[in-house]
């Protein structure tokens, strides 16, 4: 079948002499006018047809591609300027802004290949990441090699942090080596000759004991970081750490007595005998400190007298938390306070000498009762008396013996204070630890936080492990951030 019978034909025009002399058009005077309009409607209506959604693209674009002989003639004809949109070139509506289609879809196509190749290189990796990504897997390069006796802790890197109530934690223990702090703090309480661990009664159960908690998980932990081998044959005469980035670094058991002190430390020290007989605590050896893989602090109701004395501390492995508010010096040329701050220990070097009731009565106090709480229970007559040998941590409340922080920052007299804390304290070769620090707002607790690091504080005090151990807490918007 020929091209041109498909072709929309118009209607035969009648001869030039069959049309009366009065209908013959001037533009075209082989043409009426009547006959003219209607050829131009019927161009109309080819041009709104081949539009027409009910005809369908595909039929439209065969239409296109039928450029039969007729067509041709009509585009140079004087109806040119009423083409209709199949017999036009796809560029002749182009009005700059619409991208030609035949354009657009090479660059979809382009940039669909430049997404697939790189998905290509993501999901096809090269041969040294092919390697490294199923290192010491079985039947793959390095098979067997993947791991070491001693990578428990493999990659954390041991920071000055206290991990405060610890127990709280998803994961207690494990959750503050993970994130790299030295010290932990457990709570106890004293059962049926058991000791649970909780910051409170009613948060107390059966299975939360100190030894379930911290003693079995830090002997099981200090047995793979202390392995017995072929080439290390004794594996308990070594002492390291947790940290295997740094296996001198001693991890710091603070454990808050919250019963009866006296009644408490007897189950305390037997509750440490898996330890003990391992080698993994520090002590002092009647000479100076000698430091091993766990250092145990008694604070709380921890009674002073039972922890200096080698009758109840006999291997000198537990250590007193000494108030640090008794401990404040000033420079060479100020002289200490005469009136203690509330809440201190009273000394009597501290006190007029017109008080000796007071005095005594202070000092009975101390003596009889052990649960008055951290660094008061059986605290000695001077602040002379904590030394390393019985000492570790100098604690104390910082809201108690600070203050409030005003104006979202410390004063002048608040930073004398805590200089001459810090002060004393490294002069009796303790660690100085402030706990009840602020903690909101968050602009202000990083304020606090960082001007003590700089102050020269050796463990910080922490309850938001990953604020602490990211260290972006140097950086400070605004105290109310």
């Amino acid at each position: 079948m020929s091209t041109d019978a498909h072709c929309f034909r118009l209607p035969a025009l009648p001869k030039m002499g069959n049309i009366p002399e009065g209908q013959r058009s001037p533009a075209n005077p082989g043409a009426s006018e009547p006959l003219l309009e209607q050829n131009h409607r019927n161009l109309d209506e080819r041009d709104t047809l081949s539009q027409s959604p009910s005809r369908g693209p595909s039929r439209q674009r065969s239409w296109g591609k039928r450029q039969c002989k007729c067509s041709l003639d009509r585009k140079a004809s004087s109806y040119g300027a009423h083409r209709p949109r199949w017999m036009m070139r796809p560029y002749d509506d182009f009005d700059g802004e619409k991208p030609i289609p035949g354009v657009r879809r090479r660059i979809g196509i382009i940039q669909l290949l430049s997404v697939l190749g790189g998905l290509l290189i993501v999901l096809v990796p090269n041969g040294i990441h092919r390697i490294t990504y199923k290192w010491g897997q079985l039947g793959h390069a390095g098979q067997g090699l993947s791991s070491w006796p001693t990578d428990f802790s493999a990659g954390i890197f041991p920071i000055p942090c206290h991990s405060h109530n610890d127990y709280w934690r998803h994961v207690p223990l494990y959750s503050a080596i993970e994130a790299g702090c030295i010290s932990v703090e457990a709570d106890i309480w004293l059962f049926d000759e058991q000791l649970y661990v909780g910051h409170s009664l009613a948060s107390l159960t059966l299975n939360r004991t100190l030894a379930s908690l911290y003693v079995d998980p830090l002997v099981n932990i200090l047995k793979k970081q202390n392995p017995t081998t072929r080439f290390h044959p004794d594996g308990n005469a070594s002492h390291h750490g947790v940290f295997d980035t740094d296996p001198e670094q001693s991890l710091t058991l603070l454990i808050d007595f919250k019963t009866s002190g006296s009644s408490l430390f007897p189950y305390v020290v037997s509750a440490l005998e898996p330890l003990r007989s391992r080698g993994y605590l520090s002590h002092y050896n009647g000479s100076q400190m000698i430091s091993r893989p766990i250092t145990v602090v008694g604070t709380g109701n921890t009674p002073f007298n039972l922890v200096d004395s080698t009758v109840s501390n006999p291997h000198q492995d537990i250590f007193f938390d000494a108030p640090l508010d008794a401990m404040w010096e000033g420079p060479a040329d100020e002289k200490p306070p005469t009136i203690p701050k509330s809440g201190s220990p009273v000394y009597g070097a501290d006190i007029d000498a017109s008080m000796p009731e007071l005095v005594a009565a202070e000092r009975e106090e101390r003596s009889a009762n052990d649960d008055m709480g951290q660094g008061k229970s059986g605290a000695p007559d001077t602040p002379e008396a904590y030394t390393t040998a019985n000492s570790f941590y100098a604690s104390v409340s910082f809201t108690q013996s600070v203050g409030h922080v005003l104006f979202g920052e410390l004063s002048e007299s608040q930073l004398a204070l805590i200089r001459g804390h810090i002060r004393g304290a490294h002069r009796r070769g303790l660690k100085v630890r402030y706990w009840e620090l602020p903690f909101w707002p968050i602009g202000l607790r990083n304020h606090v936080w960082d001007v003590l690091v700089k102050e020269g504080i050796d463990i910080l005090n922490v309850d938001d492990l990953k604020a602490a151990t990211e260290g972006v807490w140097t950086e400070r918007s605004g105290w109310w951030s």
